[in-house]
């Protein structure tokens, strides 16, 4: 049985038809998808933490914390995308997809590319 936990950044409320967030760092929350052998099996959210300036990691770990290991992603910048590498979360851009739910069934079709260095933000602005 293989499972996914991805972790999208949301607005309030959260939830598959909350529209995305547009940097991660920022959103005001995170829709959480477990996903087991391809299907949805859970669906809840997961407050953000305070972001302060070169707080990047804060983010990186509370996922990790919550046992997330797939993050689909607007925008991001470099460090952030190294840490989420260092503790084992995958990241992918989120392409055109409007809501969570739309999102999620773009990755679940393998339709969603993974982050690449040279997609980051500048800035350090995380």
């Amino acid at each position: 049985m293989e499972t996914m936990r991805i972790a999208v950044p949301s607005t309030l409320p959260g939830g598959m038809d909350s529209a995305i967030g547009a940097h991660f760092g920022h959103c005001d929350c995170y829709t959480v998808v477990d996903v087991t052998d391809g299907a949805i099996s859970q669906v809840g959210t997961l407050e953000n933490v305070p972001h302060v300036q070169g707080g990047c990691m804060a983010p990186v770990n509370h996922l990790s914390s919550h046992g997330v290991n797939v993050l689909v992603a607007g925008g991001m910048g470099m460090r952030p995308l190294m840490g989420f590498q260092q503790v084992g979360i995958t990241v992918y851009h989120g392409g055109e997809a409007q809501n969570v739910g739309d999102v999620v069934k773009d990755l679940l079709a393998g339709k969603l590319m993974p982050f690449s260095l040279n997609q980051t933000c500048g800035g350090g602005l995380g």
